[in-house]
């Protein structure tokens, strides 16, 4: 990908068994399915010749095997504000279980009981978006799902009541954040490319 202006790669973790089954994975630490250690190693091909300064790993098992099978496991710093959205009492459920109860849920505006809210997450994607904007070059960060699709929407000075719920991602996925033109223009540069996913 060839571009001027420093570029910020998210990538999302493989699939998992609660990825296929649509349940709220927060901080609950599971493993990648054979097919998400796969699809890791497909974003690696995906990602070979890119040149980074720094890369940034959530604590959790499924994005740091994926970062480990991308190829970047040597390089990697772990960064806790990457850790994915604590759906509290809500971890482990789908949508539609928790709209049996709550019917006009939504995560972008309410956030989980007994979990984080917007503001909350946000100021972890804040933090997120500061450091990668201080660093001389290109910064790769393996994560999760929720948690990136908010540094995107802080990223382009949104909150995520705004946009996040309009960024789907797909696990093993690769985007990129940069600027249009110059700095002062944070911008979506690629998103959601799953074409190596085999």
């Amino acid at each position: 990908m060839s571009h001027n202006h420093p570029i910020v790669y998210l990538a999302r973790h493989g699939e998992t068994a609660w990825t296929l089954s649509g349940q709220h994975t927060g901080r609950t630490d599971l493993a990648l399915t054979e097919r998400g250690e796969k699809n890791a190693r497909d974003l690696g091909a995906r990602l070979k010749g890119i040149s980074v300064g720094k890369v940034w790993v959530s604590p959790l098992q499924r994005a740091r095997k994926t970062c480990e099978l991308a190829g970047f496991g040597d390089r990697a710093e772990v960064d806790a504000d990457l850790l994915e959205w604590d759906y509290g009492k809500y971890e482990g459920l789908t949508s539609v279980e928790i709209r049996k109860t709550d019917p006009n849920w939504d995560l972008f505006t309410q956030g989980c009981p007994g979990g984080e809210t917007p503001a909350q997450i946000s100021a972890r994607a804040d933090r997120v978006v500061a450091r990668a904007k201080a660093v001389q070059g290109n910064v790769l960060l393996f994560s999760s799902g929720h948690i990136l699709r908010v540094v995107a929407a802080r990223w382009v000075a949104r909150e995520p009541t705004d946009i996040s719920r309009s960024l789907m991602l797909s696990t093993a996925s690769l985007s990129a954040l940069s600027y249009e033109g110059n700095v002062t223009r944070p911008a979506v540069l690629l998103w959601n490319d799953t074409t190596h996913v085999g």
